[in-house]
């Protein structure tokens, strides 16, 4: 799997195609594209936006029910890839390798993402078309929700992710 993947994202605000890397970060991509044969991400929220950051998805169905996923990847973060504005990086938590199903868009160059940084963010891909998307969703109005942060007021969801 080395050629680039194109997926295209249709959400409740627009539509937007991303890139992914599968020679920089083949586990990385791997993991994502199974999620998207699973049909995983349809009617998933962009749980956290954060203006100027991050735009973070993958984890939430309607409602903040956190979706289970299947088991966490090894981070790629030392992959040459940077934190730039409009790359998609896999989220985690403190543990290095612990990401699954969450991944966020860059919202400016986020250089401190970068690996060797705290063990870095792993990026496998870049929104390629539809930015305009991209920066419509992260002026939504946010709230806390359940012991989240930065959660949009109203629903900001996947309707499909799909392979083009």
């Amino acid at each position: 799997m080395n050629e680039i993947i194109i997926l295209a994202v249709t959400t409740s605000m627009g539509n937007f195609d991303i890139e992914l890397y599968p020679k920089e970060a083949p586990v990385t991509v791997e993991n994502f594209v199974e999620y998207v044969d699973d049909n995983f991400f349809e009617n998933v929220l962009f749980h956290r936006i954060i203006p100027g950051f991050v735009i973070q998805g993958g984890g939430f169905e309607i409602g903040m029910n956190q979706k289970p996923t299947k088991d966490p990847i090894k981070n790629e973060s030392d992959n040459g890839l940077k934190n730039e504005k409009y790359t998609l990086s896999m989220a985690r938590t403190n543990e290095l390798d612990s990401a699954t199903s969450q991944f966020f868009i860059n919202l400016s160059d986020n250089e401190f993402l970068d690996y060797p940084n705290s063990g870095g963010y792993a990026v496998f891909g870049k929104v390629i078309s539809g930015q305009e998307i991209i920066d419509e969703i992260a002026k939504v109005k946010t709230t806390f929700v359940s012991g989240h942060q930065d959660v949009p007021v109203e629903d900001v969801y996947m309707i499909s992710v799909e392979k083009k």
